[in-house]
C-alpha cells in the first residue's frame, strides 16, 4: 500500500503516524479528534496545558480553522508553505485542548511534499508537534523519534533547523528559527 495512503488510514482511526517535514519530524494525529490529540499529549509527556500547533494543506485551509485579517493574509502569501508555524485566533472548530485554552493555534503550512500530501488526502488538518518525549532534541532522523506511533514514513535526514514561530497580532517571534529574520523585517514594516 501507498505509504500516504497507509498514513491517511492511521489518521483517520485515531491513530499517530511519524512524518518528515522541511524542518524536523513531526508526530501527526486527527486535529479535530480529542481522542487522537490526548494520545499526541501522552506520547510525547507532554503536559497538556502547552498548547500544540496543526499543519494544514494550503491558505484555504488555514481560513478555515483561523481569522485570517489583511496582515496575517500578506504575512501567508510572503511565508507560508515553509518552516514558519504562525499563531492566529483559532476558530471554534479547533478542539480547546489543541490550544490549551488560549483561543490561540499555531499553524504550519510545510513545504515537504510528504505531509501536503496527506493532510491534502485526509483533507483535514493534523497536529504538528516534533515527533519527540517533551524536553528531548529535535527528530532530524527517524531514528530519533522514541514517541509511540502506529505509523512511520522516512524521509531520510531532515534539516534540523526549528521553524520559527510567529506571533502577527503581538508583532513578535515566539521562537526564532528558519528565516527569522526576513519574519523580524517583515513585523517591523506592519508597524
Amino acid at each position: 500500500m501507498d505509504p500516504i495512503e497507509r498514513a491517511v488510514q492511521v489518521l483517520s482511526r485515531d491513530g499517530l503516524i511519524v512524518y518528515p517535514t522541511d524542518t524536523v519530524y513531526g508526530l501527526g494525529a486527527d486535529a479535530f479528534s480529542d481522542e487522537a490529540i490526548e494520545k499526541v499529549y501522552e506520547a510525547k509527556g507532554r503536559f497538556f496545558g502547552k498548547p500544540v500547533s496543526i499543519a494544514v494543506a494550503d491558505a484555504d485551509m488555514l481560513a478555515a480553522v483561523a481569522e485570517v485579517d489583511p496582515v496575517s493574509e500578506a504575512f501567508i502569501r510572503k511565508f507560508l508553505p515553509g518552516p514558519v508555524t504562525v499563531v492566529l485566533r483559532a476558530k471554534s472548530s479547533i478542539p480547546t485542548i489543541l490550544t490549551a485554552g488560549t483561543g490561540r493555534i499555531g499553524i504550519r503550512i510545510p513545504a515537504h511534499s510528504v505531509p501536503h500530501e496527506i493532510i491534502r488526502r485526509f483533507d483535514a488538518p493534523i497536529t504538528a508537534t516534533s515527533a519527540n518525549l517533551s524536553g528531548e532534541h529535535d527528530p532530524v532522523t527517524l531514528a530519533d523519534c522514541h514517541v509511540p506511533h502506529d505509523f512511520a514514513i522516512d524521509g531520510g535526514r531532515l534539516s534540523g533547523t526549528p521553524s520559527t514561530v510567529v506571533d502577527i497580532a503581538a508583532g513578535t517571534l515566539i521562537r526564532r528559527g528558519a528565516l527569522a529574520d526576513e519574519i523580524e523585517a517583515f513585523l517591523s514594516s506592519c508597524r
